[in-house]
């Protein structure tokens, strides 16, 4: 008999929590092990438009707890975590771009029987945040509040019957149509979503990004382009404009003449997997950036990386996992966050996160514009990486193992025959 297995969480959000979602719920299929129901929660702004057929089969309504369930699983942030499950309870989360957790965060995993995180970033920071218990007078009492129950890693798989490695020839006709319109050869690409903060404090730092690119190839000649594949949240006609006002006020405020500056391309809009691999191997597109303040695990970079093309990306937090010594590191330091940023229970005002070294960067963009060739020629090492360690069969095999190892399996009953006795007459 399978166990009842109810998984929480944003299965069809046009979202990293939602491809992850969905990442776990294929694997628990592939495992057979488990009857599987999903509960399908939304995720702030994002659209929820990804649930495909063999997800929406699977979703049902809360009704379904009333019978109660075995395992229960729930992808979110730690604080909404709740036990359940009679059997088994999992907290499935990102984890956290910065190098704390809040204290509802640790409570929430101590709500769980196990954890599991997509990087070893995730872990490290999951397991060493502790805060001390103290009374009204600041005396220390009782024990360290921190996380007491095991956490896991179990890194977000590479679809590469998706994502891999694509000729030209084979690139979607909307991908082909939108950056052919683009005169630039070479382009550089950065993709994800631009969110609350101050200049260069933003989570991704595209502000600090956009305008370090400026700097960087300002003047005459021959000049690469950057593209943005970029929103708030929403693909909203309101979402584009504001996204275009944020980088022309960047330009505006750059001091540099425009007719020496590089040209920027905003690809605004819901780009199904296929078309963000087309993006990915487009012939223009020639290297991923990122000046990313911290990640949890970094979807983007990994997708990115499997075509064997130049990665340049901050030196910290969860991508550090995948991206190996074939891709090229940006240095710079751990600094408080911005109160810009504070958000609660999730970004604290006194939790710290990576700032970019721009000059380095800088540095870095045009040495790859100039000499492309021979960082092509590293890149393409990465390749085979990220597809013999971080495939989605992979990570099925280590969920395998991670469920086997730790889950208790149903009880078997096993019955005494019953004798057999004479008939009376």
């Amino acid at each position: 008999m399978k166990q009842k297995l109810v998984i929480s969480c944003p299965a069809s959000s046009r979202s990293g929590y939602g491809d992850h979602s969905r990442d776990i719920i294929r694997g628990l299929v592939d495992l057979d092990r488990f009857e599987i129901s999903i509960l399908d929660q939304r995720w702030g702004n994002c659209p929820r438009t990804e649930a495909t057929e063999d997800i929406s089969k699977l979703i049902t309504t809360p009704q379904i707890l009333q019978a109660g369930c075995d395992v229960w699983m729930q992808v979110t942030v730690p604080n909404e975590f709740q036990r359940v499950g009679k059997q088994f309870n999992i907290g499935v989360t990102a984890g956290i771009e910065t190098d704390r957790i809040s204290p509802e965060w640790i409570e929430g995993c101590n709500r769980m029987d196990m954890i599991i995180v997509p990087s070893a970033h995730a872990k490290i920071v999951l397991e060493q945040t502790v805060y001390d218990k103290t009374d009204k007078d600041g005396n220390k009492i009782g024990n360290p509040l921190k996380v007491e129950k095991p956490v896991h890693i179990l890194f977000e798989g590479l679809d590469t019957k998706i994502y891999d490695k694509t000729e030209s020839k084979n690139l979607p006709e909307t991908i082909v149509n939108s950056v052919n319109e683009i005169k630039e050869e070479f382009c550089f690409l950065s993709v994800g979503h631009w969110l609350q903060g101050e200049f260069g404090q933003d989570r991704k730092d595209i502000s600090g990004l956009i305008l370090t690119f400026l700097n960087t190839f300002k003047g005459s000649g021959k000049k690469p382009g950057l593209i943005l594949k970029t929103s708030a949240a929403t693909f909203s006609v309101i979402d584009r404009q504001d996204m275009l006002k944020r980088i022309n006020a960047i330009k505006a405020n750059s001091g540099i003449p425009h007719n020496n500056m590089p040209n920027i391309y905003l690809l605004h809009g819901d780009l199904s997997p296929e078309e963000m691999n087309g993006l990915y191997n487009h012939p223009k597109v020639k290297a991923m950036v990122s000046f990313t303040h911290g990640e949890g695990f970094g979807r983007p970079l990994l997708e990115f990386s499997v075509t064997g093309k130049p990665t340049l990306a901050t030196d910290w937090s969860g991508h550090r996992d995948f991206l190996t010594k074939y891709t090229f590191k940006i240095p710079g330091e751990l600094k408080q966050v911005h109160s810009s940023v504070v958000w609660d229970k999730v970004i604290l005002k006194d939790s710290r996160w990576f700032y970019a070294d721009y000059g380095y960067a800088s540095k870095m963009m045009k040495e790859i514009f100039k000499k492309y060739k021979n960082y092509l020629a590293i890149s393409r090492k990465q390749r085979k990486y990220v597809k013999d360690n971080f495939s989605m069969e992979v990570m099925v095999d280590e969920l395998r193992d991670l469920i086997k190892e730790n889950v208790p399996e149903p009880v078997k009953l096993t019955l005494p025959k019953l004798k057999k006795f004479p008939v009376l007459k």
